[in-house]
């Protein structure tokens, strides 16, 4: 069963992990970070200003301003970017998409499906920016070995480290 993100997730995850990366430097301009993950810049900017409505960011104005996370990458699990994004742990349908008439507020899988759901974010939440960001490094440099198969044809790599 494929579990992916949108490209809201997708690129919320993005540009968390650009600024993991620079959790010791300046602030991070939003062009910056658009370059460095290939977002495009007009959507980074609304997930941007999502990330720092739901307070996993700060930004600041001005020549030497730019976003920064509000806390050190090892406090900001993936769960706490992805649920607000992809609201994976609040599905507003039933799996199932409709069904007998007599199915009102739970299917058949409802209880398995909620297992499920709640070890999927377990997951999430035991995985830190800044083991996400260390990944990034590693992938990078060409020296990280994952512990499970990768996903099929290489992607070629976008974006311009910086």
């Amino acid at each position: 069963m494929p579990v992916t993100l949108g490209k809201h997730g997708d690129y919320a995850v993005r540009a968390v992990i650009d600024l993991a990366r620079h959790w010791d430097g300046e602030p991070r301009k939003a062009r910056e970070i658009a370059a460095s993950m290939d977002i495009p810049p007009d959507f980074l900017k609304r997930i941007l200003a999502e990330l720092v409505a739901q307070g996993l960011l700060t930004s600041t104005a001005g020549s030497n301003g730019g976003y920064r996370l509000t806390r050190p990458p090892e406090e900001i699990s993936l769960l706490d970017v992805i649920e607000p994004t992809e609201r994976l742990l609040t599905p507003d349908k039933c799996i199932l998409k409709g069904g007998p008439c007599d199915w009102s507020s739970v299917c058949p899988i409802h209880d398995p499906w909620c297992l499920a759901q709640e070890a999927f974010a377990e997951i999430l939440d035991s995985a830190d920016l800044a083991q996400i960001a260390g990944v990034d490094r590693d992938i990078e440099h060409d020296v990280h070995e994952p512990a499970n198969p990768g996903h099929g044809d290489p992607t070629p790599r976008r974006g311009i480290r910086m």
